[in-house]
């Protein structure tokens, strides 16, 4: 469930996850080279009408496989660990029910998380980001396994976890405060956790 419901929101949003994608990337290149989006809207229309509507979805199949495996990830790894937990150490987590263990557990889960869909992120920026090709030219990617052969062989395999730091103290405050709300209103009303 969470691995389909993620790739179809990731779908429908890509048009904005681009626009600030392309936002945040024009403002790291040298002026002559950026592209000069005043904001959002502009990013969107500007892309609409210089690339096409069908450019909106630049990058959408590693945005899509990022939040599917973003969302199973978390959603799996956030029940066994509270599970593993419990059983390790029950003087300090007592049930699968406790804030220590939900805490805990719901940051295990956004560390796994990250570490599997880092590389998707680094790939899906770089796609997204890429220059326009001078006419004629073919662009610098093809898609998503040329950006990763390419990118690999000339950085490293390491290149796929850059901005690690940055994502996973984006993505566990929000999976901690998000799974632990559901997981107590959960509790409140069936007495016993949700995942």
């Amino acid at each position: 469930m969470g691995c389909t419901s993620g790739g179809i929101g990731s779908f429908i949003g890509n048009p904005c996850e681009l626009a600030m994608v392309r936002l945040s990337a024009d403002a790291q290149v040298p002026a002559a080279e950026r592209r000069g989006y005043k904001n959002a809207i502009d990013c969107i229309m500007r892309i609409v009408k210089e690339e096409g509507v069908t450019a909106l979805w630049t990058g959408a199949t590693p945005t899509v496989l990022r939040a599917m495996l973003l969302s199973s990830s978390v959603l799996g790894c956030y029940s066994e660990a509270k599970e593993i937990l419990v059983k390790t150490a029950p003087s300090i987590f007592v049930s699968v029910g406790s804030t220590p263990t939900m805490f805990a557990g719901t940051t295990i889960a956004s560390f796994i998380a990250n570490v599997v869909c880092c590389p998707f992120d680094v790939i899906k920026s770089r796609i997204q980001t890429m220059p326009k090709p001078e006419s004629g030219q073919p662009p610098r990617y093809s898609g998503m396994v040329d950006c990763l052969l390419k990118s690999t062989r000339q950085e490293g395999t390491m290149v796929l976890y850059r901005g690690f730091t940055p994502a996973f103290v984006k993505l566990a405050p929000y999976t901690i405060i998000s799974l632990m709300v559901v997981d107590k209103i959960t509790i409140a009303i069936t007495g016993k956790s949700g995942f």
